[in-house]
């Protein structure tokens, strides 16, 4: 486990797209895992400026982390435009290398087994995670078991206040959305978790310094062997100075 600690989130997220520079450079036909909200933002913008400068994504595959139940792809608010927004407009990918869940699926079950094969076809070179102020990585939410697969999960009205922001009223969020399940982001072979801002820094310092727990579903990352935690100030300000990078 690292954890790496920065001044601004522009500044993590430089050092995440120096990451995935890294991954691809080595391997051009690279899967990188992605995450939506406004946490990996400055990761993305940074991606799109070494695009820009050179970095060759023409053979890579991207594989997005979960999608709201009932948006279409064009809404503003799924996750499909999101990533439209502020990714893949702006480079050169094959749109038949993308996956994202179809939330307007008529038969999720089917989504879901749809999007497993996917998951085992395309594991991540690279996962990007974000943490839900609940402890969440994708949409998968704090409870007494955790899904290994791809499912439909009811959000919590926690995340759905949180998320609300970007409707302009909590009757507006989907109560559902479909989620990798926590199988298919252990399978990655190297994951980053990016948390900025004070409202985040509770979680963190639970998810790194506690055991691994159902209730708190980043906790689960201990068991993985490569996992980066980036952090700005704010989210890192309650971690004990002399945490620092360990075994896992």
């Amino acid at each position: 486990m690292k954890i790496r600690v920065f001044d601004t989130p522009d500044e993590a997220g430089v050092y995440v797209a120096a990451i995935a520079e890294q991954v691809v450079s080595g391997c051009p036909q690279s899967v990188l895992g992605l995450a939506t909200g406004s946490t990996p933002i400055p990761f993305y913008r940074a991606l799109v400026r070494l695009v820009q400068c050179g970095l060759n994504v023409h053979e890579v595959t991207t594989v997005n982390l979960d999608e709201y139940v009932g948006l279409p792809p064009d809404h503003p608010q799924s996750y499909r435009y999101f990533m439209e927004h502020h990714l893949f407009r702006h480079i050169p990918i094959d749109v038949d290398k993308i996956h994202i869940p179809y939330g307007t699926a008529a038969d999720l079950d089917a989504e879901c087994a749809r999007y497993d094969q996917v998951v085992a076809d395309y594991p991540a070179d690279l996962q990007i995670l974000g943490i839900g102020l609940n402890g969440h990585i994708g949409f998968n939410e704090p409870s007494a078991f955790l899904d290994t697969k791809t499912h439909v999960v009811e959000l919590t009205k926690k995340t759905i206040l949180h998320n609300s922001d970007a409707f302009g009223d909590p009757a507006l969020v989907p109560t559902h959305a479909i989620t990798m399940g926590l199988q298919g982001i252990l399978q990655a072979r190297q994951i980053v978790m990016m948390a900025f801002g004070e409202e985040k820094s509770q979680v963190v310092a639970q998810a790194l310094q506690g055991e691994v727990r159902t209730d708190l579903p980043a906790s689960i990352l201990h068991l993985h062997h490569d996992v980066t935690w980036v952090l700005d100030r704010a989210a890192a300000r309650m971690l004990p100075l002399h945490l620092g990078d360990t075994e896992a």
